[in-house]
C-alpha cells in the first residue's frame, strides 16, 4: 500500500521538474496556491523569482529565507531533487514559524 506521508502536515511541499512544471503539491500548497499539478509554476512567478528558479536548478542550489506576511512568518527552503545522480527539478517546502524561536548551537559527536 501506498501511503502519501506529507499528504496533510502543516506545511506546503511543492514539487516540481527542470522545467517549472508541478509533479505534486499536499493538501496545504494546495490550499494556498490552488491545484498546480500538471501545470508550469513559471507563468506565476515575477522575472527576478524565474532567473532564482533557473540558477538554483541549473547550478544544483539550495535557497532558504523566511518571508513575513501579516501576522504570519514562514521559511521557504527550495532545493534540488534528484534522479540518477542529475538534478530533476525543485522542491519548495513552506513552513509556519514563531516570530521567536529558539535556536541551539549543538556540539558534533567526536568521530
Amino acid at each position: 500500500m501506498e501511503f502519501d506521508f506529507f499528504k496533510t502536515i502543516g506545511g506546503s511541499i511543492t514539487v516540481s521538474d527542470t522545467e517549472g512544471n508541478v509533479l505534486y503539491m499536499n493538501d496545504k500548497a494546495a490550499e494556498v496556491f490552488g491545484s498546480m499539478v500538471g501545470k508550469n509554476m513559471m507563468g506565476c512567478h515575477k522575472a527576478s523569482s524565474q532567473e532564482i528558479i533557473g540558477r538554483l536548478i541549473a547550478n544544483a542550489e539550495t535557497n532558504a529565507y523566511t518571508i513575513e506576511k501579516g501576522d504570519v512568518t514562514q521559511i521557504i527552503y527550495q532545493t534540488p531533487w534528484y534522479k540518477d545522480g542529475e538534478v530533476a527539478g525543485l522542491v519548495e517546502f513552506s513552513f509556519v514559524i514563531p516570530f521567536e524561536m529558539p535556536h541551539y548551537v549543538r556540539t558534533p559527536k567526536a568521530e
